[in-house]
């Protein structure tokens, strides 16, 4: 079985996008926080820190993107436990994630 993962994304074409590139490496796109393997969410998002620290308490990987001039943003969610890249990464790095 593949990994669970969950799609925190805002832009629903985004996370149609993320949707895509999880299930073709294999995964399944979980609308339940509570039942995923890795989480992704946007680290523009007003609660994206606490959320973060939430599934890293739990050992839950955290990929979290973000536009590539909010670097402050990427860097405090590296600090709480994510691996934080800008969108333009984010494909990439979810792959390397799951796969």
């Amino acid at each position: 079985m593949g990994k669970r993962v969950y799609l925190a994304a805002r832009d629903l074409m985004f996370r149609s996008k993320l949707g895509a590139v999880a299930a073709a490496a294999g995964a399944e796109s979980v609308r339940d926080p509570v039942v995923c393997d890795v989480a992704v969410l946007d680290a523009e998002a007003p609660d994206a820190l606490e959320r973060i620290r939430g599934f890293v308490a739990r050992g839950i990987p955290v990929l979290a993107y973000g536009a590539h001039v909010r670097a402050d943003l990427l860097r405090a969610a590296r600090e709480a436990g994510a691996v934080a890249v800008p969108n333009s990464q984010v494909e990439t790095a979810l792959r390397e994630l799951i796969g």
